[in-house]
């Protein structure tokens, strides 16, 4: 469940979604078998919509994991558009490349191996939409690489980012987290107050954050 609303609002949005075809379904019962992270379905089924409604083509993400949501992406997309992905557990990048080349998206899909801020430091290229779902205390390091490599009109898209519900209420914290939970409250701060986004934060999954990049 999401923890940041009621489980039975969940289970109703999350009965209302279609099934995934047969071998994403597959992908995330093994995904949740082995407690790995990856977005919620309702969070799936948004993004999907942003991709299409905005004929999205190229999107950077922050933290591939086992490459489930770079396939969600590039599947999203259709065959032209592509994701470079971004992963520093070398254990994680193996699975996640056994993953994408199983479903057949390995010409779309390029892992970017190391530490998130320096691949991002060195990145010259821009996209479409940016995916921030790596380490959430490091959400506000990479926001003004993220801007950079974001084009005009593109969509910054930011995980997780009321985390449990502890950034909304401090009774909710737990003591070995206060870190995190201070650098994503500023990050939220940033990115809804910041002159050149507009955003919107929804209680989808465990909170999702849109950003838009105004036009220069």
């Amino acid at each position: 469940m999401s923890e940041i609303v009621q489980d039975y609002i969940d289970d109703y949005i999350r009965g209302l979604i279609p099934p995934d075809s047969p071998e994403m379904e597959d992908f995330r019962r093994n995904a949740e078998k082995e407690e790995v992270p990856i977005i919620h379905r309702e969070v799936q089924k948004h993004i999907e919509m942003l991709i299409g409604s905005n004929k999205i083509q190229s999107i950077l993400e922050v933290g591939t994991a086992v490459g489930f949501s770079s396939s969600v992406f590039a599947r999203a997309m259709g065959p032209a558009g592509q994701v470079d992905t971004i992963e520093r557990n070398l254990n994680m990048v193996a699975q996640a490349d056994e993953n994408i080349t199983a479903l057949g998206l390995k010409n779309q899909i390029s892992i970017m191996i190391g530490d998130a801020q320096e691949q991002l430091e060195e990145l010259t290229k821009t996209y479409d939409m940016i995916f921030l779902d790596g380490a959430k205390g490091h959400y506000i390091h990479l926001l003004d690489h993220c801007l950079r490599c974001l084009k005009p009109g593109g969509l910054l898209v930011s995980d997780n980012v009321l985390y449990k519900g502890m950034i909304a209420s401090d009774q909710l914290v737990i003591r070995r987290k206060i870190t995190i939970v201070k650098r994503m409250r500023k990050y939220l701060e940033a990115i809804s107050n910041h002159s050149q986004l507009v955003t919107s934060i929804l209680p989808l999954g465990d909170g999702l954050a849109i950003s838009w990049k105004k036009d220069e």
